[in-house]
């Protein structure tokens, strides 16, 4: 099986955080223009990848095939609330076994959170991450990669793993919400 191509969805407050501190999405950050690119993206992955908490929403998210990573298998193992989905735990499995049992051959991989899944891929080798920036505060939250938050920014994270800024869209002016691209160097 050929290994997908790998992209990365966020969009995070001026601190770097996708989720409030219990864990639900901000009202603060939740952009229409964003959403759209967001849902049309998704919509053309051949799979999702999500941690057991995240999902990406949408009409089509039970149809979609997908790797839900979480600690609870210790083998790859089908949902049993899903039947395009398999559970897979990083620490006994590789990636490319999960990727394999999707029976999916190259394609593109869209990673959607949370936290721990967004750093796991940092390691894996992301080709493209989308990072999309609004300026609402949500201070005290769920940062987009281990170790973000009051120090630390979501860039100096990507670029520490060899990704750069490839670029910038303006998504909607009005609220100046816009979507980084960064990828790997050359």
């Amino acid at each position: 099986m050929k290994r997908p191509r790998i992209e990365g969805y966020a969009v995070v407050s001026t601190e770097g955080m996708i989720a409030t501190a219990d864990g639900k999405f901000p009202e603060e950050i939740k952009i229409p223009a964003d959403h759209k690119f967001y849902q049309d993206s998704v919509a053309a992955a051949s799979a999702v990848a999500n941690g057991r908490h995240s999902a990406e929403g949408g009409i089509g998210e039970k149809h979609r095939k997908r790797i839900i990573l979480t600690r609870r298998v210790d083998v790859l193992t089908p949902d049993p609330e899903n039947p395009n989905a398999i559970l897979w735990n990083p620490a006994s499995t590789p990636f490319d076994e999960a990727w394999a049992r999707l029976g999916i051959d190259g394609g593109t991989l869209a990673v959607v959170g949370g936290t721990d899944t967004f750093g796991l891929f940092l390691s894996i080798g992301y080709d493209t991450f989308y990072l999309t920036k609004t300026d609402a505060s949500v201070p005290k939250g769920r940062p987009v990669f281990p170790g973000v938050g009051t120090t630390t920014t979501a860039e100096e994270v990507m670029r520490k793993h060899g990704l750069v800024h490839k670029g910038t869209r303006m998504l909607d002016a009005s609220v100046n919400c816009r979507v980084e691209e960064w990828a790997p160097k050359g």
